[in-house]
């Protein structure tokens, strides 16, 4: 008799057990719950990007300094131009020094 009252123990907890499992996984795949999974996923992907981007940035500030300190330039001097790209300098003065601009879609 104990030994039927075991395994009539043991069998009912086991099915209490796998129920419970099998609940908890449904509820997990309700379109809300993978919503919120996603949401919250996205969200961390964001805040490891940010970290991404300021730890470049921050690596970009010490490199520009590293390099000012062996270029000998100092950081209270305002920054130069850079020059003018020279073939966009010399499209521009050949437009001005014609007398009407080319349409290529006129020859159609």
């Amino acid at each position: 008799m104990f030994r039927r009252t075991f395994w009539f123990t043991a069998g009912a907890a086991t099915g209490v057990w796998a129920t419970a499992k099998v609940n908890r996984k449904l509820r997990q795949l309700t379109p809300e719950s993978l919503a919120a999974r996603a949401a919250d996923k996205a969200v961390e992907a964001g805040h490891r990007l940010k970290d991404f981007a300021l730890d470049i940035k921050s690596g970009m500030a010490q490199r520009e300094a590293e390099l000012n300190d062996v270029l000998g330039i100092a950081e209270s001097e305002p920054p130069r131009e850079l020059p003018a790209q020279r073939r966009l300098v010399a499209i521009e003065t050949t437009q001005q020094h014609t007398k009407h601009s080319y349409n290529r879609n006129e020859d159609h």
